[in-house]
């Protein structure tokens, strides 16, 4: 019985020499944490609730929105990298909504600053200087809690459009990433067709 494993697995070796294990057609996806889009739009989510409850009525539909755009903000790139495994097309569509959420969001904190006679910060005062090189560091929401419950909202709105244009510009990238993946790669169909040709070969005993 020993031995006639060992033919069987060494007929196996020699049948598949030269033919490499083809890989799946679904590659790795998830990990959106690892992404420096998502803690960065985590943030933003936790410091827009906090601020709203501060500084916004909460039966207001501005209350409502600011927080779901928040939220829809870091929500849409976690759905985004998990569904990525299977469709590109829906992974770059989500991130896109995430991108747009958030672009609501600063709409809402500037009219907030302007519709009460407040300041925007210009982006090279030494306060947007200062939150831009924290936000460099990795920073989570305990980096700011000091400064968005205690701080008055001139300063927390302000904050806020700094860390939204920061989680902006990463998801812009992000976006150019995966089109330029997905021109190179293409789409789960092409995946699953070089995967199907891999296996064919890969099963095909060398002449």
């Amino acid at each position: 019985m020993a031995e006639r494993k060992r033919n069987t697995t060494d007929i196996t070796k020699a049948t598949n020499a030269g033919h490499p294990l083809p890989e799946g057609f679904i590659p790795p996806h998830g990990g959106y944490e690892k992404l420096f889009s998502y803690p960065k739009s985590q943030i933003i989510y936790d410091a827009t609730v906090r601020f709203c409850d501060r500084f916004i009525d909460k039966r207001s539909r501005t209350h409502d929105q600011m927080v779901q755009a928040a939220r829809s903000g870091n929500k849409n790139i976690a759905e985004g990298s998990q569904v990525s495994g299977t469709s590109k097309e829906a992974e770059l569509k989500l991130v896109n909504v995430a991108r747009a959420s958030l672009e609501e969001l600063l709409g809402d904190y500037k009219d907030f600053l302007r519709q009460r006679g407040l300041r925007l910060w210009d982006k090279n005062s030494k306060e947007a200087v200062y939150v831009r090189e924290l936000g460099a560091q990795n920073a989570s929401y305990e980096s700011y809690r000091a400064f968005i419950e205690t701080r008055p909202p001139e300063t927390v709105a302000n904050i806020l459009i700094c860390l939204i244009h920061q989680a902006n510009y990463l998801l812009d990238q992000q976006l150019r990433r995966l089109e330029k993946d997905f021109l190179e790669q293409g789409g789960l169909r092409e995946r699953m067709t070089r995967a199907r040709l891999a296996a064919r070969s890969w099963q095909r005993p060398p002449r």
